[in-house]
């Protein structure tokens, strides 16, 4: 079994304002338990099963110099750089023809480029059995078991066994309301959906050009083109044209016959303020993000990160529970309830024409 892996790290996130900026998105970001970038543990994660010359990047193409410069031991020429974002479908379409031309037999896992890995060992294990089962020609999802009754996540309803590692997937469901995330828990026959993928390159290709022809066409051009002239104009010619849509809904949905191994390894989906806060270490009264230049007096639950401030000190008095950012040009003030809510920042920065903090 030839594994390669795909890494989709297009996105922009925008719930990690003021750190995270349209030249620096969350997957560039350390919010993950150590210092390094989630992008880079993304990759270091999987070292053990597919070396980096196996190792495929989806990005978009302001963020190719970051990119590399975070992923030393990756090839330039597997970093696929998008004009535009069209969702996971034409990004996971685009990857997995590439791989395809240059290892038609290979099985490939595809991960996103921004969580959080708890327990890497049983991660590993994990995505030793969804290649197992991709390798038999089932297209195959990991699951996490929920530990609790999450709104903010889709999950997959699973039936039958599948063996040899999964069962049958049954249907996958939107982020459900507090009744029906309680209900899900309570079944035993839901699992969130992670978002990653295991296939051979077959196999996609063929689901892709039954359930969306036009990216398989497109597609199918830009990689004709790959290594001409006229590839980077091909590309900007053809993607943007895509349909903008995500592999979930555009062919997981769709297969006639998928498989979900369950998972448990401490994942996150490191999705706000707040979950970073879940990840880091904790002082006795659960503040996060203390040493040189923050300063907790009876403080409580709180997260601080010092982004470049300077020599300036954050000082947090009789306060409990919120997420304080400070960047060299901005600094955010927010309850770690509402985490979520920083988009809306960015939404009238955008307004305001303050491209500058964008």
């Amino acid at each position: 079994m030839e594994i390669h892996a795909v890494i989709m790290a297009g996105g922009s996130g925008t719930r990690f304002w003021p750190a995270s900026r349209e030249a620096r998105p969350k997957q560039l970001l350390p919010l993950g338990t150590t210092d390094e970038s989630l992008l880079a543990a993304t990759v270091r994660r999987i070292s053990g099963l597919v070396p980096p010359d196996r190792v495929y990047v989806v990005t978009n193409a302001r963020l190719r110099e970051a990119t590399l410069a975070a992923l030393p031991g990756v090839p330039e020429a597997n970093v696929l750089l998008e004009p535009v974002g069209r969702n996971t479908a034409p990004c996971v379409a685009w990857a997995t023809v590439t791989v395809a031309r240059r290892a038609p037999d290979a099985v490939i896992a595809v991960l996103p480029a921004d969580q959080a890995i708890a327990n890497e060992q049983a991660f590993t294990e994990t995505l030793g059995r969804a290649l197992d089962q991709a390798a038999r020609g089932t297209i195959t999802t990991i699951g996490i078991l929920p530990t609790r009754p999450e709104t903010g996540y889709g999950y997959i309803e699973a039936g039958d066994p599948l063996p040899p590692h999964g069962r049958r997937v049954v249907r996958f469901v939107e982020k459900p309301d507090r009744a029906r995330a309680e209900a899900y828990v309570a079944s035993g026959r839901h699992v969130w959906n992670a978002g990653m993928f295991f296939f051979r390159a077959t196999d996609m290709l063929r689901e892709v050009a039954r359930h969306l022809p036009q990216v398989h066409a497109g597609v199918t051009r830009i990689d004709e083109a790959s290594g001409t002239p006229r590839a980077a104009d091909v590309v900007r010619e053809v993607f943007p044209a895509l349909p903008s849509i995500s592999i979930d809904h555009g062919v997981m949905e769709k297969a006639a016959e998928l498989a979900v191994v369950p998972g448990d390894f401490g994942w996150s989906d490191v999705g706000s303020w707040d979950a970073a806060w879940d990840l880091a270490a904790k002082d006795a009264a659960a503040n996060a993000g203390g040493g040189e230049g923050v300063l907790f007096v009876d403080a409580s639950g709180n997260l601080v990160r010092n982004l470049g401030g300077g020599a300036r000190m954050i000082a947090l008095v009789g306060v409990k529970d919120l997420v304080v950012v400070q960047t060299e040009d901005a600094v955010l003030v927010i309850p770690k309830e509402r985490a979520q809510d920083v988009r809306a920042v960015v939404e009238e920065l955008k307004r305001r024409g303050r491209g500058d903090l964008l």
